[in-house]
């Protein structure tokens, strides 16, 4: 019988090296830009609505996260001046440059809209901030999935039509949770609710589209942050969507938190996950392989 095919490679090295990237780090900033960027837009509609206090937190929550970000970029980077050297070019086809810029135009508006909210001063200049950071949210929130997916990391790369939309989920249930916590509000239960529907969908369908890609997502470290996950999100969905959330500060303080540790919980099972299918040469040939035979027996497959 034909034994059972072991996959290696020469020397006993995995096929691919591993991401050098720091965990805390890389998996934190992740997490922060979803933050930032799901802040912002939630900032943008309790302004537009007259409420006050979910402005003035979803505001300073967008700033500090977004702060938080580039100092664990920098920290991995292990020198400013690194960062400064990504701004030289702008190169379209690199999600590292055009995320670069993107963050360098995002902070100064999140920080504009924040100050002008706390201080009270210069309004309409603060309102126009607001409005700027509201429009580049969105892409805060999602590009840092666009970086992950742009790799040969088989874990990120096979996930990368559903990964953006899995990013925005998280970090509008994030930040919902964060306007949840110290400024209870209509909008920010309602956001929760939608967010969290959002991340739980598409992190089932991402894993069923990944093929043996989405193994990692269910095993080891990665599996128990996926699985942390989803029970802290589908609990903080579920505490948010009863109707006496917003009127129960402890309620709607133990919603939020769920929701912040469950999109956090997320990020690092997604960095974990695509570290040790880099370690695994499996998750390299199969899919290679399984490619190969698609295009050279393309009606075969369809059969």
């Amino acid at each position: 019988m034909v034994p059972e095919a072991r996959f290696t490679s020469y020397y006993g090295l995995p096929v691919l090296n591993k991401p050098v990237w720091k965990p805390l780090d890389i998996a934190g900033y992740l997490f922060l830009g979803g933050l930032a960027g799901g802040s912002s837009l939630l900032a943008a509609g309790a302004h537009a609505t007259g409420r006050r206090e979910l402005a003035r937190t979803a505001k300073a929550g967008a700033l500090g996260a977004v702060s938080l970000s580039l100092a664990a970029l920098v920290h991995d980077l292990g020198r400013p001046a690194r960062f400064l050297n990504m701004l030289r070019v702008a190169k379209p086809t690199s999600p590292m440059s055009m995320g670069s810029w993107l963050l360098l135009g995002y902070g100064p508006l999140a920080g504009a809209a924040a100050a002008a909210e706390v201080t009270g001063r210069f309004r309409r200049l603060g309102a126009l901030a607001t409005a700027g950071a509201a429009v580049l949210g969105p892409a805060v929130a999602t590009y840092t999935a666009v970086l992950v997916c742009d790799t040969a990391v088989p874990s990120w790369h096979e996930g990368y039509r559903q990964m953006p939309f899995l990013f925005a989920g998280s970090g509008a249930a994030a930040a919902a949770g964060l306007g949840l916590v110290f400024a209870p509000a209509e909008p920010a239960r309602r956001a929760a609710v939608l967010g969290a529907a959002a991340e739980l969908g598409v992190t089932r369908l991402m894993k069923r589209r990944m093929g043996p890609a989405a193994e990692p997502l269910e095993q080891g470290k990665a599996g128990r942050l996926m699985r942390a996950s989803e029970a802290l999100t589908a609990a903080g969905a579920g505490l948010a969507a009863l109707p006496g959330t917003v009127r129960s500060r402890a309620l709607s303080a133990t919603a939020g938190a769920a929701l912040i540790a469950g999109s956090a919980a997320l990020r690092f099972g997604v960095f974990h996950a695509g570290v040790a299918s880099a370690q695994d040469p499996r998750y390299t040939v199969v899919p290679q392989r399984e490619r190969l035979e698609n295009r050279e027996f393309p009606a075969a497959r369809r059969g």
